[in-house]
């Protein structure tokens, strides 16, 4: 396959903002960048075969894991079974309606549409490289490849599965639960899911149907304080600073140039926004819980304490760690982030690596925050045996999820360029012998 990218490239890294020559790659390789390590370019194996395969069997245990029993909760010969939709249709019925969108989304519908895209893209790209130039891309294929992109970060499987998991050991101390068959096929689903979404490489996509467009006046060891161009964060296109239309001259797609005071100012309104919500969502019931007629109501902390007595230590702190620890330490590093970022003054090129990787962390586990959520979605669709035994949603959990949300946003919106000082591009001054330590197995 190395054949296929004989000719090189100039891309700009999307967290340093370095230029780099991307090298041609052979299968199960990938290109770094030589100065923070993010991954520009992978070539797995087998790369049209495996990402279809992985994604038509996700998609059949996907359809597996609706059309079953997902589980049953059986107390005092009452025995209530549900299915994986009818978490969505409990939290519609308590007119939790935004929570049921919410996990209608992220579980069923955009990851079944991030794997149809997934399969057509790697089908057409297969034709592109059978009858090489004689396909022309379609339109509508570069508004799905950009779509795809952009739904990626929401897709949370194996959020929810833990989260099921969380339940299944919360309440297997009050009544016999089953799992039925697409409970299953939902953890085959899940693990099927990441291994697919992690052989997607959108630059080698990219690749399969347009090349690089050559773009004068930038080279090597240039980065986005040169001001020579604006990279595209969709298919790492460099474009001309004096592109007037605003649009990637290769994909279409958005470009967003380097400001980055606006960038902080959203990064910043988003954050605070969800420190507000965080208030709430601790204060406030995530749930209520009926017991022989008797309700009762318990916050987050509450959960846990309860947990914690009743000595299911592992579940308490992982409830504890994902629904306390976690948002409040993500809300903290974002905001050390954002106040150092605005001071626009770095000493050296270490410290920038240093805030970059604590930027990698809280992007990374900000999603695991939604298990909560997910929980409480599962409890109350399973345990509705009237005034013997119910739950209920409590109004934290709405807040909850916007804090959940929103810190992800704000990390999204947030550009790990601004770390990267005018005297770091001294260190690159010779771009040339970085090009082969940039790629690895």
């Amino acid at each position: 396959m190395a054949e296929q990218q004989k000719s090189t490239a100039l891309v700009g890294c999307e967290e340093c903002g370095l230029v780099v020559d991307l090298p041609a790659l052979d299968e199960g390789k990938k290109a770094t960048c030589p100065r923070c390590g993010h991954t520009l370019l992978q070539h797995i194996a087998q790369p049209y075969q495996r990402p279809m395969s992985y994604g038509l069997a996700c998609l059949v245990m996907l359809v597996a894991s609706v059309s079953f029993p997902f589980m049953s909760f059986s107390v005092q010969g009452i025995t209530q079974e549900i299915t994986l939709m009818h978490a969505a249709v409990m939290l519609e019925v308590f007119e939790y309606t935004a929570l049921a969108l919410l996990l209608l989304l992220t579980v069923i519908i955009l990851p079944a549409g991030y794997l149809s895209m997934v399969l057509y893209l790697y089908y057409r790209a297969g034709q592109h490289l059978r009858h090489s130039d004689s396909i022309p891309i379609r339109p509508f294929e570069k508004r799905l490849c950009r779509l795809m992109i952009r739904i990626e970060p929401w897709l949370m499987v194996d959020v929810f599965l833990i989260g099921v998991l969380v339940s299944l050991i919360k309440i297997a101390s009050l009544a016999d639960i089953g799992l039925g068959m697409s409970f299953w096929a939902f953890c085959v689903y899940t693990l099927l899911l990441v291994k697919c979404v992690s052989m997607a490489d959108r630059t080698w996509l990219w690749l399969q149907f347009l090349p690089f467009v050559p773009v004068t006046g930038v080279k090597p060891g240039d980065s986005h304080l040169t001001h020579n161009h604006v990279s595209c964060h969709i298919c790492a296109q460099l474009n001309p600073p004096e592109n007037d239309t605003g649009r990637c001259i290769r994909c279409h797609g958005k470009l967003h140039s380097y400001h980055p005071r606006q960038m902080l100012q959203r990064s910043w309104a988003l954050l605070l926004a969800a420190a507000i919500f965080f208030l709430p969502a601790n204060l406030y019931p995530m749930m209520y819980t009926v017991s022989l007629g008797s309700k009762e109501g318990s916050t987050i902390l509450e959960g846990v304490v309860l947990l914690w007595q009743l000595k299911s230590y592992p579940i308490a702190a992982v409830i504890f760690f994902a629904s306390i620890v976690i948002p409040l330490a993500k809300i903290f590093a974002l905001t050390w982030l954002y106040f150092y970022a605005q001071k626009e003054t770095f000493e050296d090129e270490r410290k920038a690596i240093q805030r970059l990787k604590i930027y990698r962390i809280t992007e990374f586990i900000g999603r695991w925050s939604m298990i909560d959520i997910f929980v409480v979605a599962i409890l109350v669709a399973l345990v509705q045996l009237h005034n013997l035994m119910a739950i209920y949603p409590g109004p934290a959990a709405l807040s909850f999820a916007a804090v959940v949300l929103l810190t992800m946003l704000s990390a999204m919106a947030f550009d790990p360029r601004v770390f990267w000082p005018k005297e770091a591009l001294v260190a690159v001054a010779e771009p040339n012998k970085h090009k082969e330590n940039n790629v690895y197995d």
